[in-house]
């Protein structure tokens, strides 16, 4: 039988961070402390955005949205890093792995087309808000969410597709979950045109986005400029610059994986890179737009039972 079909019988064994032993059980706490406050967060402002009306608008209709995903995105991700690193196992079937790599870039190609959505909608508050609500109603709202989710089964489905056309040879995946320049690694014949396949797919999911989203962005910069009220700056920079951080965060550490060769990737710097894009950045999105939110601050007192005007 061909390589493929061995590949495909035996699985995959994961290596995790099996090359330093003696920081695995570090590894597991602060990954498990790290997905805790990730469900915590995300949850927290799922929750809080239902249970209070002052948060029912498109822009915390679509930080759900993006709760949502990263809640979904770090699930898919966390609990087999942790079994890994325990040691319990550290095999994945080929049709596991595939389905892992599947939902992984499902939600990660939604997520990028959320981030430019976000930034259409603050680009439509700060720019044109008088018509604000008569824009930005809850038609257009669902169908840019649903528009999201489309965008990304779209890119999951050829990146997969093509990484599935690939014959593999070996079993030890380098990483710990299937990341596809680790898969490629694997490859028994020269990938060359699959490779730039796979690139102008990656291009395609985040570099346009991020140049959507800087076009946007040079926009509201230039309506802020014109608000005379120092409090109307400050607000407008508040709710952006959220946003922007987010932004840098996740296509940062996404683009440094995805576009660069495979023959110059790193197993151990991938690694560490993933870490932050599947787990860190889930985790620091609730803080960037809570810590700095006044709206979400007072609805969380609310849904505790506290009075904001009372020390």
């Amino acid at each position: 039988m061909g390589s493929f079909n061995t590949t495909l019988e035996g699985g995959f064994i994961l290596m995790g961070f099996s090359d330093w032993p003696h920081l695995e059980h570090i590894f597991f706490v602060f990954i498990s402390m790290f997905y805790f406050l990730t469900i915590f967060g995300n949850s927290t402002i799922i929750t809080v955005s239902r249970m209070d009306r002052r948060l029912q608008t498109p822009m915390y209709f679509f930080l759900n949205n993006l709760s949502f995903l990263d809640l979904c995105y770090t699930t898919s991700i966390v609990p087999q890093l942790l079994v890994n690193i325990s040691g319990i196992d550290n095999t994945m079937s080929y049709a596991g792995c595939m389905t892992q790599f599947f939902i992984v870039l499902l939600l990660g190609g939604t997520e990028c087309v959320l981030l430019v959505v976000m930034a259409f909608d603050r680009y439509v508050a700060v720019c044109h808000p008088l018509h604000y609500t008569r824009i930005m109603h809850p038609l257009l709202c669902h169908t840019l969410a649903i528009s999201s989710w489309l965008g990304g089964l779209v890119n999951s489905l050829t990146q997969t597709s093509l990484i599935m056309t690939i014959p593999l040879c070996g079993h030890h995946l380098n990483h710990f979950f299937c990341e596809m320049l680790v898969l490629l690694k694997l490859a028994c014949k020269d990938t060359g045109a699959t490779e730039a396949n796979l690139f102008v797919a990656g291009a395609v999911i985040l570099v346009c986005p991020v140049a959507l989203i800087l076009g946007t962005y040079a926009h509201i910069a230039h309506a802020v400029l014109k608000i005379k009220s120092r409090a109307g700056r400050r607000k407008a920079l508040g709710t952006c610059g959220s946003h922007l951080m987010v932004v840098f965060l996740f296509y940062g550490s996404a683009m440094y994986t995805y576009l660069q060769p495979v023959h110059v990737y790193s197993g151990s710097e991938g690694k560490f890179a993933a870490l932050f894009y599947t787990i860190i950045t889930p985790m620091l999105n609730p803080l960037i737009y809570t810590l700095r939110n006044k709206d979400v601050k007072g609805a969380l007192c609310k849904v505790l039972g506290r009075d904001t005007n009372t020390r």
